[in-house]
């Protein structure tokens, strides 16, 4: 079947080199690449994915991340392995 659809969208350029450095790694064009969504939808009649809102321990976790809370620094990983055993 002859490709003759166009699809637009806007994305935010970082995310679109980036993403498209990752495509090029895997061997796909950005156009392979959304057709096998495309093809993963149609397939699966959703998503092909689990969306998800996280939920409150996932977003406490988060937020300690980001701001840095809680967080325990090692001097190797010998040191860090000597904690968790």
């Amino acid at each position: 079947m002859a490709k003759t659809a166009t699809i637009r969208a806007r994305v935010q350029p970082d995310l679109k080199h980036r993403v498209e450095r990752l495509f090029a790694q895997l061997g796909l064009s950005t156009t392979e690449a959304i057709t096998l969504f495309y093809r993963q939808v149609d397939l699966q009649q959703g998503l092909p994915f689990a969306v998800r809102l996280p939920n409150a321990e996932t977003v406490e976790a988060l937020q300690q991340a980001e701001s840095g809370e809680g967080l325990t620094n090692w001097d190797n990983l010998e040191a860090m392995r000597t904690e968790f055993g």
